[in-house]
Formats: structure tokens, C-alpha cells, sequence
């Protein structure tokens, strides 16, 4: 499963960073870095609680960011 992360600058400067996948994992911040930051470590709590409570067991997901960061979280147990 693949989860991107859109971000958009607000009318008021601030930035909004979304992961659209997982309903509720938004946050703000100053900067477009501080905002894709924040919502970085949320998606991975969410997943995380995911995983702890046996929601979901995906056998590999990832994270894009844009097209310069990414990062790969994966569960290969069979």
C-alpha cells in the first residue's frame, strides 16, 4: 500500500500536510518542512496503532515524499 503525502500553503501562510490514505492524518506547520514533518511521524503512529491492534497487516508500505524523500516501512513475516 503507498501513501503520499499533498501538501498546500493556506491563505493565512501556513502550510497543510495531508496523507489522503488514512482519513484524519493532517497537520500545520510554520513551514512546508515543519507541516510534512508532523504528518510523517502521525501516519506513522496511525500505522503503528494499526498494526497494534491487528487493523491491518499490510506486507509492505511506503511513504512518498514528493520525489526527492521517500521511506519504506515493510512487515515480510509470512
Amino acid at each position: 500500500m503507498n501513501f503520499t503525502i499533498e501538501q498546500e500553503q493556506e491563505s493565512d501562510g501556513r502550510w497543510l500536510a495531508e496523507v489522503p490514505e488514512l482519513p484524519g492524518v493532517l497537520a500545520y506547520g510554520v513551514t512546508s518542512l515543519e507541516a510534512v514533518s508532523k504528518v510523517e511521524v502521525l501516519a506513522l503512529r496511525v500505522l503503528a496503532e494499526r498494526f497494534e491492534h491487528s487493523e491491518r497487516r499490510p506486507f509492505a508500505c511506503r511513504l512518498e515524499f514528493g520525489s526527492q524523500r521517500q521511506a519504506t516501512l515493510s512487515d515480510k513475516r509470512g
